[in-house]
């Protein structure tokens, strides 16, 4: 029976979950914005299978890829549409038009991160882009099975502890499936997620928006009112991203899908609370799933050094690394003559994307962190605090009041 006493041991794949006989299991949401599996004792039979399938109980073998690629789609919208080089749109379309299913990552109505599927091209938009958030797997184990003994061929992505416990949750191996996780920095709280957009709309939604400058304010009623978020917008470039969200109301003037935010990665709070790993799920510090060890058949992610490694083809719109991890996975890219690649090694890749073998270092201010989380009237505020010194905090803020009297000045005198 699985009894979580210490967090790291569970990864939040819901496999016990939509493996019990006797639908014991439910999955509830802790302190921290992560769902853990719960037993009902008194109907549990003790039969072990939610064991298992649990794949920080069962882990894989340390694996290396057959082949590794540098590779990018060479569709201009869609590789710009997507985090790094739009190589799962590829793959995707590949299964589709062999009258396939694919699996993927979205957003809800409440821009939750949610796993789905879709039959169709069109559907793939929704699943382009990194959604750094784990998502909620709900019941995509049990249908994928249910298309799998149908004879329908399957592509399925998502994290490699996500892939581990979809290959624990089957039992045997399916020719008609076909894997693809990627290079996992780690998943950020859903709960942190949804507390930080709640408090940016209410933040923004009655602000003069500075970044176009309007006369009247935008009015916003709730995060419904969203109508697109991006994690990694390419306007500033691939590896200049910008986190960017734009409405689908009517700003002062009558336009709709006015931006309303669209700052570096390094600039968002957000996105500097995640990639400081200050809120990430605790097994991601103790991840089961490195090493290729999920049993993937191909696993991609972002070439970070491609500019030193091979510059004549970095453009700064996106370079995939595509790993090749067992037959099956190159079958199929064999059959894709029109993806754009080129040979590399898995040393390389290693060298400038080091999460592909080491899981990351917990924050040594995450517990403080959660320990005011539950407490803040300002996740923002308590994110920035957190991550700025006090001294440097006090020394940015004397600076930007001197630009501001500078600027002003000038401005004056002129």
């Amino acid at each position: 029976m699985i009894n979580i006493i210490d967090k790291k041991n569970c990864c939040g794949c819901n496999a016990c979950v939509q493996h019990c006989p006797k639908s014991c299991i439910t999955m509830q949401e802790d302190g921290e914005g992560f769902l853990y599996p719960i037993v009902d004792q008194e109907v549990c039979i003790d039969c072990g299978l939610c064991e298992k399938v649990c794949p920080v109980l069962n882990q894989g073998e340390e694996r290396k890829p057959l082949q590794v690629y540098a590779a990018n789609n060479p569709n201009e919208e869609v590789r710009m549409q997507s985090s790094s080089g739009g190589v799962f749109t590829l793959l995707a379309e590949t299964i589709i038009q062999e009258g396939g299913v694919v699996f993927g990552v979205r957003f809800n109505d409440d821009w939750e991160v949610i796993h789905d599927y879709t039959e169709t091209k069109e559907g793939l938009a929704a699943f382009r882009g990194s959604k750094y958030v784990q998502s909620r797997i709900g019941e995509s184990y049990c249908q994928v099975e249910r298309f799998l003994k149908k004879g329908r061929k399957v592509l399925f992505t998502g994290t490699p502890c996500q892939i581990a416990g979809l290959n624990l949750f089957l039992r045997k191996e399916y020719d008609n499936l076909l894997t693809v996780d990627f290079i996992c920095h780690g998943v950020p709280s859903p709960g942190v997620w949804k507390s930080y957009l709640e408090e940016l709309i209410a933040l923004k939604g009655n602000q003069k928006n500075s970044v176009l400058s309007h006369s009247k304010p935008i009015i916003l009623n709730s995060i419904r009112d969203i109508s697109r978020i991006e994690f990694r917008n390419k306007r500033l470039g691939w590896k200049k991203y910008s986190f960017a969200l734009t409405l689908s109301v009517p700003d002062g003037h009558g336009t709709k899908n006015t931006v309303l935010l669209s700052e570096p990665y390094n600039e968002n709070i957000f996105m500097k609370g995640f990639l400081a790993d200050l809120f990430l799920r605790p097994s991601c510090y103790a991840c089961p799933a490195k090493c290729l060890k999920s049993g993937s058949d191909i696993t991609i992610g972002d070439y970070w050094g491609i500019q030193n490694v091979m510059p004549e083809i970095d453009d700064d719109k996106g370079i995939c690394c595509l790993m090749v991890n067992t037959d099956k996975g190159g079958q199929l890219l064999s059959s894709k003559e029109w993806v754009e690649y080129r040979k590399s090694d898995y040393s390389t890749v290693i060298k400038y994307n080091i999460a592909c073998v080491v899981s990351v270092a917990p924050n040594l201010k995450r517990k403080l962190f959660f320990d005011k989380y539950q407490k803040t009237n300002s996740l923002i505020r308590l994110i920035d605090n957190i991550l700025t010194p006090p001294l440097l905090r006090k020394g940015l803020s004397f600076a930007k009041r001197l630009v501001n009297k500078v600027f002003h000045f000038h401005k004056r005198n002129k």
